[in-house]
């Protein structure tokens, strides 16, 4: 979810940069390491999601056409190839869709440079005193690996704490050298800005700092609780999630999440359904209702250019039955799969 990368933003704004002594990303598949039936559990989870294999489609309209690329957010050169196949395709594109643009991204950033309340809370109790002291110990461990010291994670708002528990220090590292994640986003927002297609954000800048609003004190420590178990091994979560990506499995990653928080966070299963029934909502299901009306706006109008739309959105946007393609598709949109080795046309 290209919010991760934008939570990354933030936080090279701040000067909240991983240590200088991070090491090198490494990290093993943690699929390997699942107890026996533990794969088959995850798999039947995921057999009765919509559309929960792939990471590019085809949306079509009469003549409107829209390519949807599911992105990962930080570099890796298997993008190259995605790069080849479609940049042709966005080369010809009417517009560009993303979550966030150039635009969207420096007046993010800036807004949280001049305004610190956004993401700090001064003057409500701080994390310490409202969590247990052994949870309290787990959380400033694992945000000073992210460069955070505790005196500054004790006042953080805990949204934005439980989202950057899922960023592993070894990236932060790596995009505070770069100054660039390198993601696929970037690399379509570059190639977009070189064949000077217009480039439209899906959602105001503004939007993650809305998505918690109205949660409970409880809901917002139970969203710290639930996220700790994959903070405790992020280099291991990213390699993971990177392959599940790369082999078209990301909702997978999803219920490895659901699954190892059962088995490590102290906290109940229905509590663990509940956390993750409110970040869905709150991370996907609620921003892809949203992005709809957008999507297709932008395809009605490329239309009548006798030209297509290119979407590139974090991955896990895609499937579901709140997904992005479900509810193209109940708005009369036929849906199909590029498949590998398939031309990419974008109409």
């Amino acid at each position: 979810m290209r919010l991760r990368h934008l939570l990354t933003t933030l936080a090279l704004a701040a000067g909240l940069a991983a240590p200088a002594w991070a090491q090198e990303c490494v990290g093993r598949n943690l699929f390997d390491d699942l107890p026996p039936g533990r794969m088959e559990q995850l798999q039947a989870a995921t057999r009765d999601i919509p559309f929960h294999r792939g990471l590019f489609w085809q949306a079509t309209k009469g003549d409107q056409v829209v390519t949807l690329i599911g992105t990962y957010h930080f570099n890796d050169p298997r993008h190259d190839a995605t790069m080849k196949r479609f940049g042709p395709v966005l080369d010809k594109a009417a517009t560009l869709l993303v979550e966030a643009g150039p635009a969207e991204e420096k007046r993010l950033a800036g807004a949280m440079t001049r305004d610190p309340s956004l993401i700090m809370d001064a003057k409500g109790p701080t994390l310490p005193e409202r969590m247990s002291p052994e949870d309290w110990k787990s959380l400033w461990t694992a945000m000073e690996a992210r460069g955070m010291p505790a005196v500054v994670t004790s006042r953080m708002r805990p949204w934005y704490v439980s989202v950057m528990l899922g960023i592993s220090p070894c990236m932060l590292q790596t995009v505070r050298k770069t100054g660039d994640t390198g993601g696929l986003d970037h690399q379509l927002i570059k190639r977009a800005e070189k064949a000077q297609v217009p480039i439209h954000a899906l959602e105001p800048w503004d939007t993650v700092f809305k998505l918690f609003a109205g949660m409970t004190p409880d809901e917002e420590i139970d969203m710290i609780r639930a996220a700790m178990p994959a903070a405790e091994h992020a280099d291991d979560y990213a390699v993971t999630l990177t392959e599940a990506y790369f082999s078209g499995d990301s909702w997978l990653i999803w219920e490895f999440g659901r699954f190892d928080a059962y088995d490590n966070s102290g906290m109940s299963r229905a509590e663990i359904d509940q956390q993750m029934r409110l970040a869905q909502d709150k991370l996907m299901d609620q921003r892809n209702r949203n992005w709809i009306a957008p999507i297709e706006a932008a395809a009605a109008d490329a239309a009548k250019q006798g030209k297509g739309v290119v979407a590139g959105f974090g991955a896990l946007h895609l499937p579901g039955r709140n997904g992005v393609l479900a509810l193209l598709q109940a708005k009369g949109w036929t849906i199909r799969p590029i498949k590998s080795g398939e031309e990419a046309n974008g109409g």
